[in-house]
């Protein structure tokens, strides 16, 4: 029997997070200020969404509006913080100047997270090497999943590249789970389905009413039974 696909929906407070609950959310990525594309929210607002809903919590740890570090010190010590507050899973991605990963901060704050798991974001779309990223991290302890649009621009002009990382599933670099968001609609599901892609992630598409609207539930209830179709259709089989 297949295993049912993951759906990720990104919440910047409580009232997201319960809405998306309700609607079949499997997981949630918190985070605040999408204007910069999302950064670490407050340790508060952590404990608040975590008392809330009973839905695994994947917290952002990025302070800036920028894909390097800064103060890897600093983001270990929030790490530190968040985690007091109930974060038991993150988000987390740092580059260099050339666009490799940046390891001696991922190091830095990975080493605070104590084997918690956590994800490699979308800084892997601004790479200058996506393989060889991917081979730098390898190993990482709690690195389960890389969250990716196959492309700086998303998802659109990303799905040649994310077919192609699904059929390497397994292969050293190619362990974790890809998970699919960045511009993700409901109209690429059949292809990403198709190659084997098994966990999605829906920000905007989980607000009609746009980033100054709550979630809607309804919206994330589509999404999941979009994503359920394949394993739905199979488990009808005689």
């Amino acid at each position: 029997m297949s295993k049912r696909a993951v759906l990720e929906v990104i919440a910047l407070d409580v009232e997201d997070a319960v809405a998306a609950q309700a609607g079949g959310a499997d997981r949630l990525e918190l985070v605040t200020d999408m204007a910069a594309d999302g950064l670490t929210p407050p340790a508060a607002t952590v404990a608040a969404i975590r008392a809330a809903v009973d839905i695994p919590l994947r917290v952002m740890l990025r302070l800036t509006d920028s894909f390097a570090a800064g103060d890897a010190g600093r983001v270990a010590r929030v790490a530190r913080e968040l985690r007091d507050a109930g974060a038991e899973e993150f988000v987390l991605g740092f580059l260099d100047a050339d666009g490799g990963a940046d390891l001696s901060a991922v190091e830095r704050v990975v080493g605070e997270l104590d084997g918690c798991p956590w994800t490699f974001h979308r800084a892997i779309d601004r790479a200058a090497d996506r393989d060889a990223l991917r081979k730098q991290l390898d190993g990482l302890p709690g690195l389960d999943t890389y969250l990716t649009a196959g492309s700086p621009t998303g998802v659109d002009d990303g799905l040649p590249t994310l077919v192609a990382e699904a059929a390497r599933q397994g292969e050293p670099g190619y362990e974790q789970r890809v998970m699919v968001g960045g511009g993700l609609r409901l109209e690429h599901l059949p292809r990403l389905l198709a190659a084997g892609v098994d966990a999605f992630h829906i920000g905007g598409a989980a607000r009609p009413g746009g980033w100054q609207a709550p979630v809607s539930a309804r919206a994330v209830r589509e999404w999941r039974n979009s994503v359920d179709l394949p394993r739905d259709a199979e488990l009808a089989r005689p």
